[in-house]
């Protein structure tokens, strides 16, 4: 530690208190439960409650974690800040149309939401479609329970928008099936079930069997899939917008309808794995298979004249015996319209040699998706499971949780019912309130926490382990990153989001969290570094310099002047710009990051590393800080710094230049800080007391504040 550095904690030790905590974990509750944000979630979830009463425990409303998703993206939107009717807003013209609508009260109507209602109620007519679907579509709605697929697109926004991508999916239902007067052209009148329009598709000629007037099974009521259509508009002033021809069509079938579940028994029951013989599929034999989809896999095959993207759909039949089906090219488009836990019919598949394919498996041969093959699909309806709420819903509420043990004090929300799959898996995405570590079980999916970053581990790429504390306890997750690292500085202290987290038992019987980049509903957000964080007063309450706890409590928001610059240290060092950490000491033809263990020669910037003391009326404190943060504290960017005039000349070889620029400043450059002393800042800090061997700089071992953001006062 040099002397300034000694110096200027000593003056942080005299005039910084921190307050008496009787208890750590009790200490770590208050402050929780006086986090604006997570008290602005609270007040959100009571606003959008569906009963208008203001209660923010009804399970019926909003989820946690989609309040909280919300309210970030728009954050994240709205870098310069938010207000607390920017967010209100926001949220009420997402959950509008999908929920509040048919629930509306008049107190919400006339009680200050007025123009959201107008503009909703505007949005859902303006297309001037017909007001009443189907009958056929009615009554299927009745006992429509399976899960929308991930791409799923409505007629109704095909009509808006104009486009359609080839990876869009159509859930769609046949209200009508006719031949185009004058030709012999076979047509699909199309519904859907959240559409009050509907659309026609030109049948592609490899279903024309199927759609036999008196025998075929595309007729009025039929369900289907179709992914891979394009878009044919209205021309002229009579046109009407149509779906051009796709040979990526999936029929579904109900095994509660007779007419289904003999189709199956007679056609699909006979063959089976097994029994496929590549002798006879040569001699002309096809079959007719049945399966479950297990997993579906993505692989990218490089070939002699380049990639191609392929799809592995594993199957397994009544006997228990596997098999996989393969889609290539274009046809990976058709996975789209499968969901594990369902079962695939292949009407004459082609099959190909495992070794032709390339493909590892016990069987010798492959299924294909070949130009006389039909598939139907009987969906997995996703049951729901009952699962007790712990009493961490009601964590640290003072007198909610009494009426939550007082049956005689209001409503007691003791169970509710959450989806799951085939695996015995729960959905927590639609969880109504706030998840903790404490709650945490084997078979967990969608899992959102809101925590502090309390130790980090470095894996191999582009795998990284972070330890995520709330004020019930700390858990170790595996983020699994798609390329590389790509959520942006983060270290110790820090205030996180993370939604889309698996939890599973590992060998260790210790239950384990993962978390995979690219999965639906997967988000990572560092609120300690957020943009608007500095300027959404409804998110964060000023603090004294003398309130701050040295615990790692969460991310603290003070207004301060920069003092005692005299001990200020600046730096310009090398760093990863993936990541933010610098580099250490190498070789510079091979830099690798020891953070992210990356290789990153193409990806170095020069940034600051700024060590100085702030304060305000209540006391002092030693804190540090790089990047943007540090640009805006020191009101000059790294290169212009290292511009200043110096009246020394310095040596410095080429391969400190590119590897590690710690410069010693002369003049100018030393003279620059002491023109911003009593400049006044509004900065968010965390404490990072402790360190992680080989990833915290060996610099900030001794000082317990890092400086996550920061804004010049006027």
């Amino acid at each position: 530690m040099t002397d300034h550095e000694a110096s200027a904690m000593e003056v942080e030790r005299r005039h910084w208190k921190p307050q008496e905590c009787s208890g750590g974990e009790r200490e770590v509750a208050v402050e929780e439960e006086e986090d604006p944000f997570l008290q602005f979630i609270e007040y959100a979830k009571s606003v959008l409650s569906p009963d208008g009463n203001g209660s923010g425990d009804d399970p019926k409303g909003p989820s946690w974690r989609w309040i909280a998703s919300r309210i970030l993206k728009t954050c994240i939107a709205y870098s310069s800040g938010v207000t607390s009717a920017i967010l209100l807003s926001d949220l009420f013209q997402a959950q509008f149309l999908s929920y509040l609508l048919p629930l509306i009260t008049i107190s919400q109507l006339f009680g200050g939401q007025f123009p959201i209602v107008v503009q909703a109620w505007n949005e859902l007519n303006k297309s001037g479609a017909p007001k009443k679907q189907s009958e056929c579509i009615f009554q299927l709605k009745k006992k429509h329970k399976r899960a929308k697929l991930p791409s799923t697109v409505t007629i109704d926004s095909i009509y808006e928008k104009k486009f359609l991508s080839l990876n869009s999916v159509i859930e769609a239902v046949i209200i009508d099936t006719y031949i185009l007067p004058g030709t012999n052209i076979y047509m699909l009148h199309l519904g859907d079930f959240w559409s009050s329009n509907t659309i026609d598709l030109y049948l592609h000629r490899r279903f024309y069997s199927l759609a036999d007037q008196k025998n075929g099974i595309l007729k009025k009521g039929r369900e289907v899939f179709l992914t891979g259509c394009r878009l044919r508009t209205a021309t002229g002033g009579s046109g009407h917008a149509r779906l051009l021809p796709t040979e990526y069509l999936v029929i579904l079938l109900d095994e509660d309808q007779n007419d289904d579940a003999m189709l199956l028994l007679a056609q699909f029951c006979e063959d089976n794995f097994s029994a496929i013989s590549l002798s006879d599929v040569n001699r002309g034999v096809s079959y007719s298979l049945r399966g479950g989809i297990k997993s579906i896999t993505s692989l990218e095959v490089q070939g002699k004249y380049g990639s191609l993207q392929r799809k592995q759909i594993d199957l397994v039949d009544h006997e228990g015996v596997s098999s996989k089906f393969l889609l290539w090219g274009e046809q990976v488009l058709l996975a789209n319209l499968f969901s594990v836990g369902s079962t695939l019919a292949l009407d004459r598949p082609f099959i190909s040699s495992s070794t032709d394919c390339a493909v590892e498996t016990s069987q010798e041969c492959c299924l294909e998706y070949g130009t006389a093959t039909q598939l139907y699909l009987v969906p997995f309806v996703q049951n729901e499971e009952q699962v007790s709420l712990a009493l961490t819903q009601n964590h640290n509420k003072g007198p909610k949780l009494s009426r939550a043990l007082d049956p005689s004090q209001g409503l007691v929300v003791s169970q509710v019912f959450l989806p799951c799959d085939s695996q015995g898996s729960i959905d927590f995405s639609d969880y109504p309130f706030r998840s903790f570590v404490v709650d945490l079980r084997e078979k967990m999916t969608g899992i959102s926490l809101y925590g502090i970053v309390s130790d980090i581990t470095s894996t191999q790429e582009p795998v990284l382990s972070v330890k995520i504390q709330d004020v019930t306890g700390a858990v170790w997750a595996r983020l699994h990153f798609a390329r590389s690292w790509s959520l942006g500085r983060l270290g110790l202290g820090h205030t996180i989001y993370i939604s889309g987290l698996m939890c599973s038992v590992g060998t260790g019987k210790s239950l384990e969290l993962r978390w995979v980049e690219n999965d639906v509903g997967a988000s990572f957000i560092n609120i300690s570094c957020l943009p608007a964080l500095l300027n959404s007063s409804c998110l964060h309450k000023l603090s004294c310099l003398s309130d701050l706890s040295a615990e790692p409590t969460g991310t603290r928001v003070c207004r301060v002047w920069l003092d005692q610059i005299e001990h200020c240290h600046v730096t310009v060092r090398l760093s990863h710009t993936s990541c933010g950490y610098f580099l250490d000491d190498g070789s510079s033809e091979d830099l690798k990051c020891n953070f992210c263990q990356r290789k990153c020669n193409a990806e170095l910037a020069q940034n600051f590393h700024l060590k100085i003391t702030l304060a305000d009326e209540s006391g002092k404190l030693f804190a540090w800080c790089t990047g943007q943060t540090a640009v805006e504290l020191l009101q000059i960017t790294p290169d212009e710094f290292c511009e200043l005039p110096e009246h020394e000349e310095v040596l410095i070889s080429p391969l400190t230049i590119f590897h590690f620029m710690d410069l010693t400043y002369q003049e100018e450059q030393i003279m620059y800080p002491s023109s911003l002393e009593h400049e006044t800042f509004k900065v968010a800090l965390v404490s990072c007391r402790k360190k992680v061997e080989g990833l915290v700089d060996q610099d900030h071992d001794t000082i317990a504040w890092e400086i996550t953001r920061a804004m010049k006062c006027e």
